[in-house]
């Protein structure tokens, strides 16, 4: 039996009205200079105040909180940001980006050289820990003070490290935006990062050459220190492993533990990582310290910061407000490039809405996956479809996190004299995102990519 929907005191603008408070919030802290996701936590129990003292069964309203955290891919996709965060706390500790800054400095790379060489390296550290957000506080601090030395332009530097996370993020398979599209649309991971090359190889290789040609500044400044060492090369194969499991089609738990084991494993077997580093006791205080424990509170700030806005998504979707919005968009008898257009821009509008990808790709996945299905477009289509849409404007707006992490890891360069930039600098020379509109324009018209069918 279907319940009726869940009302709301002023009809739909009332069902709306705590995303309206959650936006005003997120868009005000976000040009104030809000440091991370934990501080639109307040933001969120706001909104859910607001939306409880609207709905006219406060009771059920409740419970379409609870209900809509405890969706499964939800928890799959906490597991996976606490787990991730343990594997980049440990790659970094055991000297993987500072291997990757040796490369760059190795090869005597300057100017616009060492912008496209920091997309790089961004682009790698994000494509084996598969968080967009770890880059940026890993990469950021370490390579942009390094730009001044090296004759890069600033703005450009900031940039290309967003890019290099965006691109690392959109075709890693323990990205959380790639478990998210695959699974709302019953689809496997490596299926789906494997047809997915055709459309962020291109925008990569785009975003290379501008960085090449654009980065380079009109005088070199002062050296920079940077901590850089050969020896954590041999924890490449890390992101070997959990590609190779994934594209095997074995669990992303399983991935994601193999890689961190492997990780302690090469770490202690080199000495790149002692064996206080993984658990230290503190007689005394009743408290203990550990990489592992850093690694994963470094995956409770976004976590907690999903659960909020997943709880506050499902009750908008049980007011009908959503499904009513959809139903106006009738797609009977249209072309299969007007259906993608309509899942694209449901998809983008989502995430305008929530600010939040992996929530917008909840939000709108099965609704996509139905209309696909009636429209004959294979899952893979429709995953990578709905993938590289919030691969956009949440790496370009002001007031979506990645640009704000990237404005705030540029502070690293003040002590060589070098500006920090706003968000918008950060964003606006983000040339892999805006590569991407333009690349799902371009797949859309000419149905590029429309025939990825899964394996039999």
């Amino acid at each position: 039996m279907t319940s009726p929907p869940l009302r709301f005191h002023a009809g739909a603008a009332g069902a709306v009205a705590p995303f309206a408070v959650f936006l005003i919030g997120v868009v005000a802290l976000a040009l104030a200079g809000a440091p991370d996701e934990r501080g639109f936590w307040p933001v969120l129990l706001a909104a859910w105040t607001v939306g409880l003292a609207l709905a006219t069964d406060r009771q059920r309203y409740a419970e379409a909180l609870i209900s809509g955290m405890a969706q499964p891919l939800v928890l799959l996709m906490i597991v996976a940001w606490l787990l991730a965060g343990v594997l980049s706390t440990l790659l970094g500790a055991a000297g993987f980006v500072q291997a990757l800054a040796w490369a760059v400095g190795a090869l005597g790379l300057s100017g616009g050289a060492y912008v496209a060489a920091a997309f790089l390296s961004s682009a790698l550290v994000a494509t084996a820990t598969g968080t967009s957000f770890g880059t940026i506080l890993v990469c950021g601090p370490l390579l942009y003070p390094a730009g001044a030395g090296a004759g890069a332009d600033p703005a450009w530097l900031a940039g290309a490290l967003l890019a290099g996370a965006t691109f690392g993020d959109s075709i890693s398979p323990i990205s959380d935006t790639t478990i998210a599209s695959a699974g709302t649309q019953h689809t496997d991971i490596g299926g789906t990062v494997r047809t997915r090359l055709r459309y962020v190889l291109p925008a990569g290789l785009l975003s290379l050459v501008v960085y090449a040609l654009a980065g380079g500044a009109a005088s070199r400044g002062a050296e920079a220190a940077i901590a850089a060492s050969p020896a954590g090369w041999p924890l490449a194969v890390v992101p070997l492993l959990i590609v190779g499991l994934l594209l095997r089609q074995r669990h992303l738990i399983e991935a994601l533990l193999g890689g961190i084991a492997l990780t302690i494993a090469i770490g202690l077997g080199l000495g790149l990582l002692q064996p206080m580093q993984l658990l230290r006791l503190e007689p005394g205080s009743y408290a203990a310290s550990s990489l592992i424990i850093d690694g994963l509170q470094r995956g409770v700030g976004v976590s907690v910061f999903t659960l909020l806005l997943v709880g506050l998504v499902r009750p908008l979707e049980d007011s009908g407000v959503l499904d009513r919005a959809i139903g106006h968009m009738d797609t009977t008898g249209a072309s299969p490039a007007r259906v993608e257009w309509r899942m694209v821009g449901v998809a983008m509008g989502a995430v305008l809405l929530t600010t939040h990808a992996v929530v917008a790709l909840l939000t709108v996945g099965d609704y996509v996956r139905r209309l696909g299905e009636a429209s004959g477009i294979p899952a893979y289509r429709r995953a990578n479809l709905l993938d590289l849409s919030v691969c956009t404007w949440p790496f370009l707006l002001v007031y979506f996190l990645p640009p704000i992490l990237m404005a705030g890891a540029t502070t690293s360069g003040e002590a060589v004299g070098w500006p920090r930039l706003s968000p918008w600098a950060a964003g606006v020379t983000n040339v892999y995102s805006w590569s991407l509109l333009a690349i799902l324009a371009v797949a859309i018209v000419t149905g590029a990519g429309r025939r990825d069918r899964e394996p039999q």
